[in-house]
């Protein structure tokens, strides 16, 4: 039997949980810049469901704009992302790469905004399936990268 580890393999994230001021508002600026099914509502939260994570919108910001903390959004085209969240005059931040694309929400959240074909995040197979993202590719950076963590791609 082999030994068993002295701590814990972190797999990934289940999910973001980000304060906005009134969870109806909220909503209806995620569904501008956003096409998602919502995973479930409380009275002062919402679940917008990432295929199998999801995003957690709670009711209450209790700070200030954030500059440096950040979450990485995947999406599947930066690009129509960019152009929404310039017509909604969402705070544009300067972001680590050219083609990149960092902004604020109306509550101050920092979203940098990932597209999935260029990074090694994958999901599987059944998860794009059901996402009605079957088609979604990797380029060959991203294939190369998790390739050398000889990681099995999902597309390409």
């Amino acid at each position: 039997m082999p030994n068993k580890p002295d701590k814990a393999t972190a797999i990934g994230i289940n999910h973001v949980a980000l304060e906005v001021s009134d969870i109806d508002e909220a909503l209806a600026f995620y569904c501008e810049i956003l096409t998602f099914k919502l995973r479930g509502r409380k009275e002062k939260m919402a679940f917008i469901d990432l295929g199998d994570q999801f995003l957690n919108l709670s009711e209450g910001r209790s700070q200030s704009p954030d500059t440096k903390r950040h979450f990485g959004l995947v999406v599947d085209d930066r690009e129509i992302m960019r152009q929404k969240v310039k017509q909604l005059d969402c705070k544009i931040l300067p972001s680590p790469s050219e083609t990149g694309l960092d902004f604020l929400d109306p509550w101050g959240n920092h979203i940098q905004v990932v597209e999935y074909a260029s990074i090694q995040f994958s999901k599987t197979q059944e998860v794009l399936r059901g996402m009605g993202l079957e088609g979604l590719n990797k380029n060959r950076q991203a294939l190369e990268e998790l390739k050398s963590k000889g990681m099995s791609p999902v597309s390409g």
